[in-house]
Protein backbone atom coordinates (compact mmCIF):
# COMPACT_ATOMS: atom_id res chain seq x y z
CA UNK A 1 0.00 0.00 0.00
CA UNK A 2 1.18 3.09 -0.98
CA UNK A 3 1.28 6.45 0.72
CA UNK A 4 -1.31 9.24 -0.88
CA UNK A 5 0.32 12.05 -2.51
CA UNK A 6 -2.41 14.75 -2.05
CA UNK A 7 -0.70 16.97 -4.58
CA UNK A 8 -0.59 13.89 -7.21
CA UNK A 9 -4.47 13.15 -6.11
CA UNK A 10 -5.91 17.03 -6.41
CA UNK A 11 -4.41 16.93 -9.95
CA UNK A 12 -5.74 13.57 -10.96
CA UNK A 13 -8.86 14.90 -9.81
CA UNK A 14 -9.00 18.10 -12.14
CA UNK A 15 -8.30 16.02 -15.10
CA UNK A 16 -10.71 13.63 -14.47
CA UNK A 17 -13.84 14.73 -12.11
CA UNK A 18 -16.02 15.86 -15.40
CA UNK A 19 -15.92 12.69 -16.64
CA UNK A 20 -16.22 10.64 -13.47
CA UNK A 21 -19.16 12.84 -12.57
CA UNK A 22 -21.05 11.95 -16.00
CA UNK A 23 -20.11 8.22 -15.50
CA UNK A 24 -21.73 8.32 -12.21
CA UNK A 25 -24.86 10.22 -13.55
CA UNK A 26 -25.14 7.68 -16.29
CA UNK A 27 -24.72 5.19 -13.98
CA UNK A 28 -27.62 6.56 -11.86
CA UNK A 29 -30.23 6.79 -14.57
CA UNK A 30 -29.54 2.83 -16.15
CA UNK A 31 -27.80 0.67 -13.07
CA UNK A 32 -26.92 -2.59 -14.32
CA UNK A 33 -27.85 -5.59 -13.17
CA UNK A 34 -26.05 -6.92 -10.05
CA UNK A 35 -24.44 -3.18 -9.62
CA UNK A 36 -23.93 -3.17 -5.54
CA UNK A 37 -22.61 -6.53 -5.43
CA UNK A 38 -19.96 -5.44 -8.07
CA UNK A 39 -19.43 -2.27 -6.01
CA UNK A 40 -18.76 -4.75 -3.15
CA UNK A 41 -15.85 -6.37 -4.72
CA UNK A 42 -14.40 -3.30 -6.16
CA UNK A 43 -14.71 -1.48 -2.08
CA UNK A 44 -12.57 -4.75 -0.58
CA UNK A 45 -9.87 -3.33 -3.59
CA UNK A 46 -10.18 -0.20 -2.76
CA UNK A 47 -9.21 -0.56 0.65
CA UNK A 48 -6.32 -3.19 0.18
CA UNK A 49 -4.69 -0.27 -2.05
CA UNK A 50 -5.38 2.76 0.15
CA UNK A 51 -3.98 4.48 3.51
CA UNK A 52 -6.17 6.90 4.96
CA UNK A 53 -4.04 7.61 7.49
CA UNK A 54 -1.15 9.54 4.72
CA UNK A 55 -4.15 11.29 3.87
CA UNK A 56 -6.61 12.54 5.95
CA UNK A 57 -7.68 15.20 3.62
CA UNK A 58 -11.80 14.42 4.35
CA UNK A 59 -10.83 15.72 8.05
CA UNK A 60 -8.21 18.70 6.55
CA UNK A 61 -11.13 19.92 3.94
CA UNK A 62 -14.53 18.72 4.72
CA UNK A 63 -16.65 18.60 7.67
CA UNK A 64 -18.96 16.12 9.29
CA UNK A 65 -22.28 16.75 10.43
CA UNK A 66 -22.72 16.29 14.07
CA UNK A 67 -26.07 14.19 14.99
CA UNK A 68 -27.47 14.91 18.73
CA UNK A 69 -25.93 11.22 19.99
CA UNK A 70 -22.47 12.23 18.62
CA UNK A 71 -22.85 15.71 20.42
CA UNK A 72 -23.44 14.04 23.85
CA UNK A 73 -20.99 11.12 23.68
CA UNK A 74 -17.94 13.39 22.28
CA UNK A 75 -18.91 15.85 25.08
CA UNK A 76 -18.92 13.30 27.46
CA UNK A 77 -16.00 11.94 26.24
CA UNK A 78 -14.28 15.60 26.46
CA UNK A 79 -15.83 16.12 29.83
CA UNK A 80 -18.14 18.81 28.67
CA UNK A 81 -21.45 19.53 28.42
CA UNK A 82 -23.06 18.92 24.81
CA UNK A 83 -23.96 23.23 25.21
CA UNK A 84 -19.82 23.91 26.00
CA UNK A 85 -18.97 21.28 23.44
CA UNK A 86 -21.08 23.07 20.76
CA UNK A 87 -20.21 26.85 21.89
CA UNK A 88 -16.12 25.72 21.58
CA UNK A 89 -16.26 23.84 18.34
CA UNK A 90 -19.50 23.75 16.07
CA UNK A 91 -22.21 26.43 14.28
CA UNK A 92 -25.20 25.69 13.46
CA UNK A 93 -25.82 25.74 9.52
CA UNK A 94 -29.59 27.36 9.19
CA UNK A 95 -29.51 25.95 5.66
CA UNK A 96 -29.36 22.60 6.38
CA UNK A 97 -30.16 22.32 9.68
CA UNK A 98 -26.66 21.37 10.91
CA UNK A 99 -24.49 21.29 13.83
CA UNK A 100 -20.58 21.46 11.75
CA UNK A 101 -16.74 22.00 12.79
CA UNK A 102 -16.42 25.85 13.01
CA UNK A 103 -13.33 25.19 11.34
CA UNK A 104 -10.99 23.50 9.03
CA UNK A 105 -8.91 21.39 9.38
CA UNK A 106 -10.87 19.46 11.72
CA UNK A 107 -9.94 20.18 15.72
CA UNK A 108 -9.92 16.76 16.70
CA UNK A 109 -7.41 15.72 13.78
CA UNK A 110 -3.53 15.21 14.80
CA UNK A 111 -1.97 16.97 12.04
CA UNK A 112 1.36 15.23 12.44
CA UNK A 113 0.16 11.93 12.54
CA UNK A 114 -3.28 12.02 10.43
CA UNK A 115 -5.09 10.03 13.54
CA UNK A 116 -8.23 11.22 15.47
CA UNK A 117 -7.69 12.41 18.88
CA UNK A 118 -11.21 11.11 19.51
CA UNK A 119 -11.60 8.11 17.42
CA UNK A 120 -13.29 5.89 19.77
CA UNK A 121 -16.29 8.57 19.84
CA UNK A 122 -16.35 10.23 16.40
CA UNK A 123 -19.17 11.44 14.84
CA UNK A 124 -21.02 8.67 12.81
CA UNK A 125 -20.47 10.94 9.56
CA UNK A 126 -16.64 10.37 10.38
CA UNK A 127 -17.20 6.66 11.26
CA UNK A 128 -18.96 5.89 8.18
CA UNK A 129 -17.08 8.06 5.97
CA UNK A 130 -16.62 7.72 2.37
CA UNK A 131 -19.82 5.85 2.42
CA UNK A 132 -18.56 3.66 -0.67
CA UNK A 133 -21.48 0.66 -0.02
CA UNK A 134 -23.38 2.57 3.13
CA UNK A 135 -26.55 2.45 0.79
CA UNK A 136 -26.84 0.94 -2.99
CA UNK A 137 -24.82 2.72 -4.72
CA UNK A 138 -27.20 4.20 -7.51
CA UNK A 139 -29.04 6.10 -4.00
CA UNK A 140 -25.52 7.72 -3.22
CA UNK A 141 -24.63 8.78 -6.28
CA UNK A 142 -24.65 12.05 -5.04
CA UNK A 143 -22.47 11.96 -2.27
CA UNK A 144 -19.85 10.07 -4.17
CA UNK A 145 -20.05 12.40 -6.87
CA UNK A 146 -19.14 15.24 -4.55
CA UNK A 147 -16.51 12.81 -2.75
CA UNK A 148 -14.44 12.21 -5.85
CA UNK A 149 -12.96 15.75 -5.29
CA UNK A 150 -11.92 15.00 -1.31
CA UNK A 151 -11.62 11.36 -0.91
CA UNK A 152 -8.74 9.06 -2.62
CA UNK A 153 -10.60 5.95 -2.49
CA UNK A 154 -13.63 7.71 -3.59
CA UNK A 155 -11.75 7.97 -7.03
CA UNK A 156 -10.21 5.17 -6.79
CA UNK A 157 -13.48 3.22 -6.77
CA UNK A 158 -14.85 5.34 -9.37
CA UNK A 159 -11.97 4.49 -11.51
CA UNK A 160 -12.09 0.86 -10.84
CA UNK A 161 -15.95 0.96 -11.57
CA UNK A 162 -15.22 2.93 -15.09
CA UNK A 163 -12.81 -0.18 -16.14
CA UNK A 164 -15.07 -2.92 -14.67
CA UNK A 165 -18.65 -1.71 -15.29
CA UNK A 166 -20.42 -0.31 -18.16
Amino acid sequence: MLPINIRSFKQKVRHHQKAFKKYLSKLEKNPPKGLHKKIELIDAEVWKETDCLSCANCCKTMTPTFTTKDMKRIADYLNMTVQEFKDTWLYYDKKDKDWMNKKQPCQFLNTKTNMCNIYAVRPADCAGFPHLTKKKVVDYIHVHQQNIAYCPATYKMVEKMMSSIQ
